[in-house]
């Protein structure tokens, strides 16, 4: 691919890396030297600021394990071909002159093809990143890291870096040998509009504190993560005394602040907000991480009143923020007036076709990736009928889940039994026997859900269960039953019925987790029998439970588990994690994890159920 751009106004990111390298000039040839004064110059001037954040390598509108274009329940549109295509619009009903466009972090990482050039072929000085590509040719001006840059290793990321026609920010990246910016921690701008004295913009870039922890076989000894506040004060008022008119924040960080790492480093994970509150000198933040849509939102400055606009574009290039900022021009300087924000919905918009067609060669290669064989399986196991009796394809998850905790397991937690938790998501969802294709293994697991490890007692694991068991309708006694008559319960919080993905199955790793679901019994006492390797859980028996993000954060409302102590959580996609379990083991053999089936059944007063599809 080429770098060209009809967008380039910049200097490459790797020449802005020095504080004195930090101020980089927009000028058009008609008004480069215009050098207007005071006097004759304009009194009020409109700059908008474009902004994208956690667009996760969707570079087009495509879903890689359908092989068809992206849709949701909300029918949203997701890639950089899409938000080509706004910021084209905006530039145009702006001028291009009088725009800038930013990124708010986690871009090379989360769909098959960031995968694909990170692993299968690797980003070189020979193989160009189409995230990158894309982003030279749209022109952004600026990005944030996020902390998902990390999780391919600092020397891809270094790479990736020098593909970037714009600099890569983060004041709060720390080099651990010098003690110095281990990316720009800034840059500035000068917008020259029409007429006009010029205008400097600061942007800063900050990261997210919680790759120290998330990364930590990446970065640990080579880079430390300071916090967003710390760093902000640093460097606002360096950019304002550098001339800086107008300050902007890129923040790989959430607007609510929160930590799912709780105490266990000094910066909380989501500080936004803070920023805007503790730091004096910001007009806005563009906001990222938290994956949140946030049109806008206005903090007020704790030390001058002054209001700071937030906002965030929801994630994978679904919306593009779009920040007006007024200025007027009085007493020979800049000054912010106002500033208001909007989003932009990808979802309005065709795909620009020079982005696609700039992408056509390595969208080929992944499509052909994700068709490609990584393995074979002894069996063929399927997800239709694990919502009502034990199935290989759930202990599959189950196994893969438990197994990548473990290993990242330190202290005392390294030998407590290993349970894990999966959802029937998908009924459709089969591994054949024989070859098995990348798209084969993502069906078992459609959502993105990352994993994190959780310590649960014994009577934490049971009510557990016992929440997930809300998920069966009753029955009178032993019998067979169709399934629609046992599944799907209405509940006080389901009334249409609950979900399938409301409705865990528990394992164990090293020994099995074996239990009956009483149905002639009421909820909360339909777990009978709950035992661990052959022996009763007791209550204060402790246990790391293998839990997706969106249940650890309260998803389903499962008792216990937003208060846990978090153990792992390294924000490893589910999903990936299965695909790289097969492509390094070539053999799925059921018999590994699925040898003591049943672990768990359905049951009437002690008798097993029968039940018909």
């Amino acid at each position: 691919m080429s770098n060209s751009s009809p967008h380039r106004r910049w200097l490459r990111a790797g020449v802005v890396t020095t504080a004195a390298a930090l101020a980089v000039t927009l000028a058009s040839p008609a008004t480069a030297g215009a050098g207007h004064g005071a006097d004759k110059g304009p009194r009020s001037y409109t700059l908008t600021v474009m902004g994208t954040t956690d667009l996760h390598g969707n570079a087009e509108n495509w879903d890689y394990f359908k092989n068809a274009e992206y849709d949701d329940s909300a029918h949203n549109d997701v890639g950089l071909a899409k938000i080509s295509t706004l910021v084209d619009q905006v530039r145009a009903d702006r001028g291009e002159r009088n725009t800038l466009l930013l990124d708010a972090g986690d871009t090379i990482q989360g769909t098959s093809l960031a995968y694909y050039f990170a692993k299968v072929e690797p980003i070189s000085k020979t193989v160009e990143h189409p995230m990158a590509a894309a982003m030279n040719a749209i022109g952004y001006d600026a990005a944030a890291l996020g902390n998902h840059e990390f999780n391919y290793g600092i020397p891809l990321l270094r790479t990736f870096q020098k593909q970037l026609d714009f600099p890569l920010l983060g004041a709060n990246a720390i080099d651990e040998a010098t003690g110095r910016p281990a990316f720009a921690p800034y840059v500035i701008k000068t917008v020259k509009p029409p007429q006009g004295p010029p205008i400097h913009v600061g942007i800063l870039g900050l990261t997210n504190p919680g790759i120290a922890i998330w990364d930590k076989a990446n970065v640990q000894g080579k880079m430390r993560f300071d916090g967003l506040v710390e760093q902000a004060r640093r460097y606002v008022p360096e950019m304002r005394a550098r001339g800086a008119d107008v300050v902007i924040v890129s923040a790989h960080s959430g607007a609510d602040t929160s930590s799912s790492y709780g105490d266990a480093l000094p910066f909380p994970e989501n500080a936004a907000s803070l920023v805007a509150q503790q730091v004096p000198g910001i007009d806005a933040i563009l906001v990222g991480h938290a994956h949140q849509e946030i049109a806008q939102r206005v903090v007020t400055n704790q030390a001058t009143g002054k209001p700071v606009v937030l906002s965030e574009p929801l994630r994978w290039g679904m919306r593009l923020s779009v920040f007006d900022v007024n200025l007027s021009f009085a007493r020979g300087r800049w000054s912010v007036q106002g500033v208001s924000s909007k989003l932009l919905n990808a979802n309005t918009v065709p795909e620009d076709p020079r982005i696609v067609k700039l992408l056509a060669d390595d969208q080929a290669k992944v499509v052909e990736y994700v068709d490609g064989v990584i393995g074979t399986s002894k069996e063929p196991m399927s997800a239709a009928t694990a919502r009502y009796e034990d199935t290989a394809a759930l202990d599959f998850i189950n196994h893969v889940q438990a197994e990548s905790v473990k290993a990242d397991l330190t202290g005392a937690d390294a030998q407590l039994p290993v349970l894990s938790i999966a959802a029937p998501f998908n009924r459709d969802a089969a591994i054949p026997a024989g070859q098995v294709s990348v798209r084969d293994v993502a069906g078992l697991y459609i959502y993105d859900n990352t994993l994190l490890a959780i310590r649960l007692s014994g009577a934490q694991v049971k009510a557990y269960l016992e929440k997930s068991a809300e998920y069966f309708k009753p029955v009178a006694g032993p019998g067979t039953y169709a399934s629609s008559d046992l599944t799907n319960a209405v509940t006080s919080t389901a009334p249409t019925g609950t979900p399938d993905y409301n409705y865990d199955v528990m394992a164990g790793l090293d020994q099995p987790l074996t239990y009956d679901i009483d149905l002639t019994k009421p909820v909360g006492s339909r777990i009978v029998g709950l035992a661990y390797g052959g022996a009763p859980v007791a209550d204060d028996q402790q246990f790391v439970v293998a839990i997706n993000n969106y249940r650890q954060s309260g998803g389903g409302n499962f008792p216990g588990v937003a208060t846990a102590p978090v153990l792992v959580n390294r924000q490893q996609e589910i999903r990936q994690l299965l695909i790289d379990w097969v492509t390094a083991h070539q053999v799925i053999d059921p018999a590994l994890f699925a040898a003591s089936n049943p672990d768990w059944r359905l049951t009437a007063a002690g008798q097993a159920l029968a039940v018909t599809p």
